[in-house]
């Protein structure tokens, strides 16, 4: 809807055009509409949401309860983060990954969302670009752009395993270039970087007095003995030009409790605070009480995990390398994968021709009710992101489904 002035009969919109840009989150709008035609009773299968299907540990679960009975968590406490959560981190992070850290080099955020949106509004200006590896997260292009930035798409395909090189990024890089944006494990692709990759980049970066921002939230869900080493840990020299990013989240089956965290030089993470100071204050000190029980306690259960999620990916990718026209490299973390279906796009199935992976997903849950998410919500269309963080059964039945759909296809 729109208005007209009285001086200049000139419409205008009744949204900002900076919040008016912001696109959807294609995974959670994914996520939602299964869940919709769930609610309705229909059998609709989801891969879309990056979720583990996993409840948070119970020793987590009473360290909350414990909390929200304790009347000093019913007010309002720091807005950078309680003291004992940033110690908490800040052994965390040393043990880990083996990066030496101070608590006034940590701002607790709500969920990783707002420390990749933190980060880029604490270090962009107008007009800065940021060399976005592609297929990224659907929320790294908006946060940038929100923040004042534009961000650089360097795609490599599935042919490359979905890997960026440093020629790539050197061939990106301009007068203009402030940032890279790194993930490691990948979300959506599960592509990891080999220590030496992460070093050549890391050089790279700090040859040209670039910016890093690394997201390491899937660091702990690794297969087929693949490392995923912090990038200021193997270039010790970025770590003032360095943000790191992490939280509950993926590891302790954690999201709903929307605790994160950002790691970097004390000037940012101050910058970063004061906004957070204004924007939304402290993180709910019940969640933050959970993740110190979480950070402190035992990786046992998040071992258990990842030997499910280990046990789904194998099948996953065996099922979906089954099917004519489909491409997935096996991937080696997070809990995704990405499959080329480029071959499969522009065929007939079921009297429909898919030319893109958006229709193609549309497709897929129209005829067989399975949710997916597009290659677009990622960046080139030709793929379809899938979340093995799922039960068992459901998987099989899921894939099962779209196997037997695309082999129609003619």
């Amino acid at each position: 809807m729109v208005r007209v002035t009285e001086q200049t009969q000139t419409p205008v919109s009744r949204i900002s055009r900076r919040i008016g840009a912001i696109a959807e989150s294609a995974t959670l709008a994914v996520d939602a509409k299964a869940k919709a035609l769930k609610a309705q009773g229909r059998p609709v299968i989801g891969f879309g949401a990056g979720e583990p299907d996993f409840p948070t540990p119970d020793y987590i679960v009473e360290a909350a309860v414990a909390a929200a009975a304790d009347p000093v968590n019913h007010r309002y406490s720091p807005a950078g983060g309680l003291p004992d959560l940033k110690a908490a981190i800040v052994a965390k992070t040393r043990r880990d990954s083996g990066y030496a850290v101070e608590p006034a080099n940590v701002l607790i955020t709500n969920g990783g969302k707002q420390a990749v949106y933190n980060t880029f509004a604490a270090l962009l200006d107008p007009g800065d670009e940021v060399i976005l590896p592609t297929p990224y997260w659907t929320t790294y292009p908006e946060a940038i752009r929100l923040a004042g930035g534009e961000p650089v798409e360097v795609f490599a395909g599935a042919d490359a395993a979905y890997l960026v090189t440093v020629e790539q990024l050197e061939a990106a890089r301009t007068d203009k270039t402030k940032v890279l944006l790194f993930c490691s494990p990948s979300n959506p692709t599960g592509a990891v970087y080999s220590p030496e990759q992460v070093e050549a980049i890391g050089r790279w970066a700090l040859e040209h007095g670039i910016w890093v921002v690394t997201d390491e939230i899937y660091e702990h869900l690794l297969y087929d003995g693949a490392q995923a080493p912090s990038m200021p840990v193997v270039v010790p020299e970025l770590a003032d030009t360095c943000v790191v990013l992490n939280g509950v989240a993926k590891t302790y089956a954690m999201t709903g409790w929307r605790v994160g965290w950002m790691i970097g030089p004390k000037d940012v993470i101050k910058a970063a605070t004061n906004l957070q100071s204004h924007a939304t204050s402290n993180v709910a000190n019940v969640s933050q009480r959970a993740a110190i029980a979480a950070l402190e306690g035992s990786l046992d259960a998040v071992e258990e995990m990842k030997v499910a999620f280990d046990r789904r990916r194998r099948l996953m990718v065996e099922m979906l390398n089954a099917i004519e026209g489909v491409h997935c490299p096996v991937p080696q973390g997070a809990f995704y994968a990405y499959p080329s279906v480029e071959g499969v796009l522009g065929k007939e199935i079921r009297g429909r021709r898919p030319q893109t992976s958006a229709e193609l997903a549309a497709l897929i849950l129209d005829e067989v009710e399975v949710a997916v998410v597009p290659g677009e919500a990622f960046g080139p269309s030709g793929y379809l992101r899938l979340s093995y963080a799922l039960g068992d059964e459901d998987l099989k039945e899921g894939v099962g489904r779209i196997q037997a759909l695309l082999g129609e296809a003619r």
